[in-house]
């Protein structure tokens, strides 16, 4: 090995921490794999933790910071260590494949959540659907935009993440707009996930289309840049957002008076992380399993408040 490719590992293995004593004596070794650090991958870890924990097993956590090359190369350490299963969200249903074939042909046990991969390399797999999650924001649109467009079609720009994940972006829009396709003209269709980018993309998007009046947004990130946008143009209570995901800070805008974000759609990432470790564990012990599970979202919505603030009180389970 070079001494470029031993720096590149002890780099990577400062990235995957192993619980205390792990030496795989007592029960299963199984490695969680994340890709980025946000409310919502922290909520999949503690629920991978509570499971874990709760048969005795080992949870090796890993962080691919959405690059396609760490994923390959976390892997190839947990393969090296003797693990038992691995379960992750794979960045690409496709480019995820090879690495995780490697896994299985090694006789380790493959688990996906939040994103599949093709094929038939993972033997199970627990998600929320993402065509529910932007149907669910659809749905809590419509009578929102029944009364906007006053039986006009309303003018709406969406924010996606493509060229991060082309399946799960085309899914949400897909579904956002397979419920309000009839009450709504696109005008604008932009990539944006990371709020900081999402705020720059969305005020240039309602500068060259001032007859904007809604904007959808398929991830926090981009649902948080378009609020973002909307009160740096002063236009609250002229357009209106509607987003994706559960976090505090969504949360706290859905209870904010400027009126500007009217609904999103959170998954359950305590629940998708504990049921992706039970389903690991599950077939480790020979059990037979429902190998595709699907676990149901929430839409949250301004017009009920009560609802988000005890959403957001539940939250705190995840600091």
């Amino acid at each position: 090995m070079s001494n470029m490719k031993r720096l590149a590992l002890a780099a990577l293995l400062a990235t995957v921490s192993f619980a205390p004593g792990a030496a795989f004596a007592g029960g299963k070794a199984i490695a969680g794999i994340v890709f980025q650090q946000d409310q919502y991958f922290r909520g999949i870890q503690i629920g991978m933790e509570k499971a874990a924990e709760a048969a005795g097993d080992e949870l090796l956590a890993g962080n691919s910071d959405s690059k396609l090359e760490k994923e390959a190369q976390l892997i190839d350490t947990y393969i090296a260590r003797g693990v038992n299963s691995i379960v992750v969200a794979p960045l690409s249903a496709d480019a995820s494949v090879p690495a995780l074939k490697k896994a299985r042909d090694a006789g380790i046990t493959v688990v996906t959540y939040g994103t599949s991969a093709n094929g038939d390399v993972a033997q199970a797999t627990v998600t929320s659907s993402d065509r529910d999650i932007g149907i669910g924001t659809g749905n809590a649109a419509t009578d929102f935009l029944k009364t906007l467009g006053n039986g006009e079609k309303v003018k709406i720009g969406t924010l996606a993440f493509k060229a991060l994940l082309p399946e799960q972006s085309n899914a949400r829009v897909d579904g956002f707009l397979s419920v309000v396709k009839d009450q709504v003209d696109i005008v604008a269709q932009q990539d944006a996930w990371l709020a900081e980018k999402a705020l720059a993309v969305a005020s240039d998007m309602l500068t060259a289309n001032p007859d904007i009046k809604v904007i959808y947004a398929a991830n926090e990130g981009g649902t948080i840049g378009a609020v973002q946008a909307v009160k740096k143009a002063g236009l609250e209570g002229k357009v209106f957002v509607f987003g994706t995901d559960g976090s505090e800070q969504l949360a706290n805008m859905l209870l904010n008076s400027d009126n500007v974000l009217q609904a999103t759609t959170a998954q359950q990432p305590l629940e998708v992380g504990k049921q992706a470790i039970e389903a690991a564990q599950n077939l480790l012990d020979g059990k037979k399993i429902e190998t595709k599970v699907n676990v149901p979202v929430l839409p949250l919505k301004r017009a009920d408040a009560e609802g988000v603030a005890a959403y957001k009180e539940g939250l705190k389970a995840l600091k």
